[in-house]
């Protein structure tokens, strides 16, 4: 198994997986954005995105569904959950609530903010998704009122999914809004070992942020 990889970018998500899951990877550090910086890169993922995930012949690049992949052939039983599980729908939403819900608008907010140029920046777009993504985390602080995790009451890929974005606000200063429960939760996850062997695994590269 291959990862390109940026640093506290989208693939922090399957990098932070395959760390928890314990299994033999190479790692592909890059800096952002790859498709300048990275000689080759479009040939391997004509989109230009991180991450790329290569298993055998499979290539994903999608992070989210890398990290379903993931648990679901090499260790399910772990930090997934089976489609037997009553919560199994539940995971699965969050798990896809966690980048078209949470990640998408901060990728606005960071666009518009702070990599246009000057003449092109939105003022009003970032001010509105800000509004956006406070509303949307709610759903996350409500679901923590009564569990220390997102589903099942145990630790899942679905709170690696949505950690991520909660990692990305808090490094982007778009935390302010954030329950205090949402504020545990994140310190919570920041704690576990995968998640600090994860950010080891980039500490080379030059912060993006």
């Amino acid at each position: 198994m291959e990862l390109y990889h940026c640093r506290d970018s989208r693939s922090v998500r399957p990098l932070w997986a395959l760390e928890e899951l314990q299994l033999n990877y190479k790692l592909i550090n890059m800096e952002f954005p790859p498709r300048y910086h990275q000689a080759g890169y479009l040939e391997i993922n004509p989109l230009g995105t991180v991450p790329t995930f290569i298993d055998g012949n499979l290539v994903m690049t999608e992070s989210a569904a890398i990290c379903q992949y993931l648990v679901d052939k090499y260790g399910a039983s772990e930090i997934g959950l089976t489609v037997e599980h009553p919560e199994y729908g539940d995971y699965l939403n969050w798990i896809h609530r966690s980048d078209t819900t949470f990640t998408f608008p901060q990728a606005l907010i960071l666009r518009y903010d702070r990599y246009e140029k000057t003449e092109r920046k939105q003022p009003q777009v970032v001010e509105d998704y800000k509004k956006w993504l406070s509303s949307r985390l709610k759903s996350v602080e409500s679901a923590l009122e009564s569990s220390d995790y997102l589903c099942a009451g145990k630790f899942t890929i679905a709170d690696i999914c949505v950690g991520y974005a909660l990692f990305l606000a808090h490094k982007t200063a778009n935390d302010n809004n954030f329950g205090p429960h949402t504020r545990d939760y994140l310190k919570r996850l920041m704690e576990r070992d995968g998640f600090k062997a994860a950010m080891t695994q980039q500490e080379e590269l030059a912060p993006i942020f």
